[in-house]
């Protein structure tokens, strides 16, 4: 069975990293919301783990580019957004495990 192109999206979000840590940015929990429509428009809610982020300037653009490299996506809608803030209780388990911190 073919991956669904939800699971490829992820897949390329979690190519993307955040510069001051060694976890992508789906483990990482920065990733709020995707949705994939039926047409191919993604919908990417996303934060920083700051709002000072040094990232801020690149990683939402490297985002979208990454997302829309994916076959199948017709057009990318990326939402910064800042509430609630980033925490480390949205680590995933193996981001974690990744920062000994499990």
């Amino acid at each position: 069975m073919p991956d669904s192109l939800e699971q490829k999206v992820i897949e390329a979000l979690k190519s993307c990293y955040d510069p001051e840590i060694p976890v992508d940015i789906y483990e990482l929990g920065l990733i709020y919301g995707l949705k994939v429509d039926k047409s191919g428009v993604v919908a990417v809610q996303m934060t920083l783990t700051a709002p000072n982020c040094p990232a801020a300037g690149s990683l939402p653009g490297e985002v979208e580019r990454k997302v829309r490299s994916v076959e199948g996506v017709t057009d990318v809608k990326l939402e910064l957004v800042w509430d609630p803030p980033w925490g480390r209780e949205r680590l995933s388990p193996a981001a974690l495990v990744q920062l000994g911190l499990m």
